[in-house]
């Protein structure tokens, strides 16, 4: 379906100082970053610009600098993990505002339900990472879909999708579990509770559907709303903290 649609774009040509500075004031999400990571980043999106493979689809225009937000926000995940983590896919799709999938769906009875499924995007297993993208961010909401769909491209990366990455060397699976696991069922009654009050979580409900999407949804607060992860999952921050090799709460303490 994709194919019918999309249209391979050219490469980015040589990317200015003036680009990477007005593409960088527009992600808060680097505010932690000192000036040699940020050199560093910028190295990074360079070469994953090169080497992915990207469509516009629809009457989308994806210009250089939208390539270049997506770009730098991706590569902000795998800064210290290194660009091998996404090596294993090549394109990148992006849409005009959000976009609908067909879905099917078997019940209990035996009877498959066909519907359309509006999303702001979606990462599949060996195949490419599909974006909406908006000239309006606030449009988007809250959520900030490239920090969320390649968290869900580093889940992919050890075959299952269950919310626990390929950790470096130096991570204990167990101590990543004991984090995450009784932070997940908290967050699940925390949003259920907020649910019956009509109130809403500091945390994006969404985690709330799956483990995979509460590390998705976590990984964007690390980095959007650092401070606040912190507070209400100290455990969890630490197991993110090692694993992404950032600590932006620590930063903006400082600031």
């Amino acid at each position: 379906m994709i194919g019918l649609f999309a249209r391979l774009l050219k490469k980015t040509p040589a990317i200015e100082d003036n680009q990477w500075l007005a593409a960088e004031q527009r992600l808060p999400c680097l505010r932690h970053l000192s000036q040699s990571d940020r050199l560093r980043l910028r190295s990074l999106a360079t070469q994953f610009i090169a080497e992915k493979r990207w469509s516009a689809a629809g009457e989308l225009q994806l210009l250089p600098s939208s390539q270049i937000e997506i770009a730098l926000q991706a590569c902000l995940l795998i800064l210290n993990l290194g660009l091998e983590r996404y090596r294993h896919w090549l394109g990148i799709v992006v849409y005009p505002g959000d976009f609908v999938i067909p879905r099917s769906v078997m019940d209990e009875d035996g009877v498959v339900h066909e519907y359309d499924d509006p999303v702001l995007g979606e990462a599949w297993e060996g195949g490419p990472v599909i974006l909406s993208w908006f000239d309006n961010p606030d449009d988007a909401g809250a959520a900030n879909v490239v920090l969320h769909e390649f968290a869900h491209k580093l889940d992919m990366e050890n075959g299952k999708v269950d919310g626990i990455p390929r950790l470096p060397t130096e991570m204990s699976r167990q101590d990543w579990i004991s984090a995450f696991e009784p932070a997940y069922e908290d967050f699940c009654r925390r949003v259920d509770a907020a649910d019956r009050r009509g109130e809403e979580t500091l945390i994006d409900p969404y985690g709330s559907e799956h483990p995979a999407e509460f590390f998705a949804v976590l990984s964007e607060a690390f980095f959007e709303t650092p401070e606040v992860l912190r507070d209400e999952y100290p455990e969890v921050y630490d197991q993110l903290r090692r694993y992404y090799g950032q600590d932006p709460a620590a930063a903006e303490s400082t600031a």
